[in-house]
């Protein structure tokens, strides 16, 4: 069996370079590359063949479901396996309708990542078991899991993670390649779902959710 290109698409070091240790005691695996944002990922992509690759969801700046949909657009033959510290169900069915075939959560990374990298490398989907009887209900009867809280869009979840992170109106409109007036539409309806009412409230609730991450 031929070598599998993998890289590895985090913004923690250590854990990009524990993954890297597991994966580079495997015959046949080969991590070829790192990248610690979205925006990085791509540019690597641009000038790297990649079999694989295995990305955190909670990523700055462009997150790990954007840069899945932007990759498999420019390259479909990639296979995307998702990284997350959460098992939230939101989280996995945005990454599959994203184009990711499989999903493991990080606690579980060293034993459900190489079981990931085998099932994906011949056509097979893999969901971690801590989310995959919960997902698999979901798929089967065409319905959104249901966790309590008000389902945001990818969209605006994308657009309150770069809130969280400080940026303004304009550097997300920028950012994500439309009007500022359209930011300010989605900041008003995240606002309205969640029934918050500031940039702290929203920023408190994206750190409690896993949208984005407290800066170490």
């Amino acid at each position: 069996m031929k070598q599998l290109n993998i890289v590895l698409a985090d913004d923690h070091q250590m854990f990009r370079h524990a993954l890297r240790a597991l994966l580079e005691r495997e015959p046949g695996l080969a991590v070829v590359g790192e990248a610690a944002n979205g925006e990085d990922l791509l540019r690597l992509l641009a000038r790297q063949p990649v079999d694989i690759v295995c990305i955190d969801i909670g990523m700055p700046g462009m997150n790990g479901i954007e840069a899945t949909r932007r990759l498999l657009a420019l390259y479909p033959g990639i296979r995307v396996i998702g990284l997350s510290a959460y098992s939230d169900q939101q989280f996995v069915i945005d990454l599959l309708n994203a184009g990711a075939q499989g999903y493991v959560t990080k606690a579980a990374a060293s034993d459900d990542l190489l079981r990931a990298i085998d099932n994906v490398r011949h056509g097979r989907s893999y969901l971690c078991p801590e989310v995959a009887g919960a997902v698999a209900n979901a798929l089967r009867s065409g319905t959104e899991p249901r966790t309590g809280a008000p389902q945001l869009t990818a969209r605006e979840r994308q657009v309150l993670q770069l809130i969280a992170e400080g940026h303004t109106s304009a550097r997300i409109a920028e950012r994500l390649y439309i009007a500022p007036s359209t930011i300010e539409v989605h900041r008003r309806n995240i606002m309205r779902k969640l029934d918050l009412h500031s940039v702290a409230e929203l920023t408190r609730y994206a750190i409690r959710n896993g949208i984005c991450q407290v800066s170490e």
